[in-house]
């Protein structure tokens, strides 16, 4: 069975939210003076070069709702947005071994009948991902509608990425799910308040859509962990089995000032509102976390 990458998503972040509540700000200081973070390299396979991305939508997705996800992809390369631009964010995957790396969206496979059911387990993620095609330097992600339970969804994870293997050889994989109407204080945070923790006012999201605009948060975050450490050897910290990665590793952060329960000082439409922190193609915003570089050892965001 391949190995499956967990995110670390908002349970770490509720967990110093609650601990932050008794802890003085010199003792977390000291924590983190005494534990640095550095991803280890370990001397894996990574993807670079042109990294093709495929979709696989499972359940109903409007057209709007995919357009927002496409549009992420097509901007993760794009040089004809304005600063600060989700191309920029992406630029510092090219600080790891391999660089640089620019996305291309592939194939997309609409399967709105549910043909698996309604509950996946990870086996069935794996066969869905297959049906987008094997080819080298690729990603198969499933994207699973909001009436879809996944095994672990929302319990301990928002999305995962890891390895599958077909007759000719093995493929990277990742999943995510929208979780409007499951654990959207979990997976949609910060558009969402989120269950534990400083009960402060949610960001307006910036596609109008709570559950696919926190879908982009990770989605973003398990395609950075995906091409950084595809094959559970490349980038991490911790255990392998549940890896700190890329982006996984800076949990809660989107712009300056962030600290648990607080996700930083963000850009505001005039207009609707709405906070993000990166320009993408045919006008998108979006908000994007923190991504850890090697070049500084620390936790990098647009604004």
């Amino acid at each position: 069975m391949a190995s499956i990458y967990h995110l670390v998503i908002l349970f770490s972040l509720l967990l110093l939210s609650h601990f932050s509540c008794v802890a003085s700000t010199r003792k977390l200081t000291a924590l983190a003076e005494q534990h640095p973070l550095v991803l280890k390299y370990h001397n894996g396979q990574l993807l670079n070069g042109n990294v093709t991305v495929n979709l696989v939508w499972y359940g109903k997705f409007s057209p709007i709702q995919r357009s927002i996800v496409v549009d992420f992809l097509k901007s993760l390369s794009s040089a004809r947005t304005p600063p600060p631009s989700v191309s920029s964010w992406w630029q510092t995957t090219e600080a790891y071994k391999g660089g640089p790396r620019s996305v291309v969206a592939g194939n997309q496979v609409l399967d709105e009948n549910y043909s698996l059911g309604k509950s996946l387990k990870t086996p069935q993620v794996i066969s869905l991902a297959s049906k987008a095609g094997i080819k080298n330097n690729a990603v198969n992600v499933v994207l699973t509608s909001s009436d879809v339970v996944v095994d672990g969804f929302c319990m301990s994870r928002c999305g995962t990425h890891g390895a599958g293997r077909s007759k000719e050889s093995k493929f990277a994989y990742a999943w995510v799910g929208n979780s409007e109407s499951q654990c959207p204080g979990q997976c949609a945070w910060p558009f969402h308040q989120p269950i534990y923790g400083p009960q402060t006012p949610p960001l307006v999201a910036p596609n109008g859509d709570v559950g696919v605009d926190g879908m982009v948060i990770n989605l973003a975050t398990v395609l950075a962990g995906t091409v950084t450490n595809p094959f559970n050897n490349g980038y991490y910290q911790g255990p392998s089995d549940a890896p700190l990665e890329a982006v996984s590793a800076c949990p809660g952060k989107f712009g300056k000032g962030a600290y648990p329960g607080y996700p930083g000082e963000v850009l505001v439409d005039k207009t609707t509102g709405a906070s993000y922190n990166a320009n993408g193609v045919n006008g998108r915003k979006y908000l994007l976390p923190a991504m850890w570089d090697p070049k500084t050892s620390t936790c990098k965001t647009l604004v």
